[in-house]
């Protein structure tokens, strides 16, 4: 019998602490303040951001959206997030993914000063989760070890498949199942026997974006399936995985809505406060 797990649940007590660091916060006459720059018009990036300003609006927080047109130059780009962060107010900034291609650069995401980099998607932040001097997470992938940990599961030593390897989860997420001491297994658009490495594992996590990538005869029974993969079908949001035949193998999984989603963004708030304390060496 599965068990599924429940994103809203975990991510509302997420979002109890930090309404609560916040108000402590605001007494102390700061108030965290997220922003979101937004290229184009991709309707899930919409749907995304609306969530979150919601969230922060929750947790007592001030919030800015920041538009441009989708055939804005690098050079534009860049110089627009340079004038964002010179609102001393600022406490945390993301720039939405999807990028159109031509901006997904690593110089435009290293536009964003690493203080207030609350996707951690800068060199710096990145370099501080490989040696664990981080004072903040990837959203999405500590939403995945925070899962695990609330079920209990203990990954010293356990096998992990990541399927995906992209900047935004599957990279990060190695990293930081490495530092767990987890033995991990990543995988991409060019991996050979990704149903052999899936059988292999006490956990999978699927960070892909395409519907039923993920099947019953690709998870050994009792294993933990996680999936942070999002795709759009005829308007109607969709995981990575077959959630009916895999549930009838797994011993714990994650829906789609419901899972992931609303932890990575109660961890974007939760990371907003934390950069607000200590530029303002608030313990």
């Amino acid at each position: 019998m599965t068990t599924i797990i429940d994103g809203k649940k975990i991510a509302a007590t997420i979002e109890k602490s930090t309404a609560k660091a916040v108000a402590a916060l605001k007494k102390k006459g700061i108030t965290p303040k997220l922003a979101v720059v937004l290229v184009g018009n991709d309707k899930p990036s919409r749907t995304y951001i609306g969530r979150k300003k919601a969230a922060a609006q929750r947790a007592g927080m001030d919030f800015a959206l920041y538009e441009f047109p989708k055939n804005i130059s690098k050079e534009e780009l860049i110089d627009a997030v340079h004038a964002i962060q010179k609102d001393s107010q600022l406490t945390g900034l993301i720039i939405q993914l999807p990028l159109p291609e031509r901006l997904y650069k690593p110089d435009v995401l290293n536009a964003i000063n690493p203080a207030i980099d609350v996707d951690c998607l800068t060199d710096a932040n990145i370099g501080k989760l490989v040696m664990k001097s981080n004072h903040i997470e990837p959203p999405t992938p500590w939403a995945v070890i925070k899962t695990l940990k609330e079920i209990k599961f203990n990954l010293v030593g356990k096998n992990v498949t990541i399927v995906g390897a992209g900047a935004l989860v599957g990279k990060p997420l190695a990293i930081m199942l490495v530092n767990e001491l987890a033995s991990v297994t990543t995988c991409n658009s060019y991996t050979k026997d990704i149903k052999k490495k899936c059988l292999e594992a006490d956990v999978i996590v699927s960070a892909v974006g395409k519907q039923n990538l993920i099947k019953a005869d690709m998870v050994k029974k009792g294993a933990v399936v996680i999936d942070t993969g999002i795709v759009y079908i005829n308007g109607k949001m969709q995981g990575d995985v077959d959630f009916a035949s895999v549930s009838k193998k797994t011993k714990f999984i994650t829906p789609t809505p419901g899972g992931i989603g609303p932890i990575t963004v109660a961890k974007l708030l939760l990371n907003t406060v934390t950069c607000a304390k200590k530029i303002n060496k608030v313990e």
